[in-house]
């Protein structure tokens, strides 16, 4: 799964620990999803949405297989 967490961060002026305040997660949660190495729960992902006040599947998108 892809995702613009460190793009949208950039954008905003967060550093991890800050989005995972917001997000309530740990800062190591967001750095796995930064390194698409953990891929976030419908409840996390919607939370770190609204935090962008994006659309989920403009900050998430799933790769799809060819």
């Amino acid at each position: 799964m892809k995702s613009r967490l460190k793009e949208l961060r950039a954008r905003e002026g967060l550093n991890q620990t800050e989005l995972a305040k917001l997000a309530k997660v740990s800062r190591q949660t967001i750095s796995l999803m930064e390194r698409e190495e953990f891929i976030p729960s419908l409840l996390i992902a919607v939370r770190i949405a609204r935090i962008f006040n994006e659309p989920v599947e403009n900050v998430f998108m799933i790769e799809e297989e060819l």
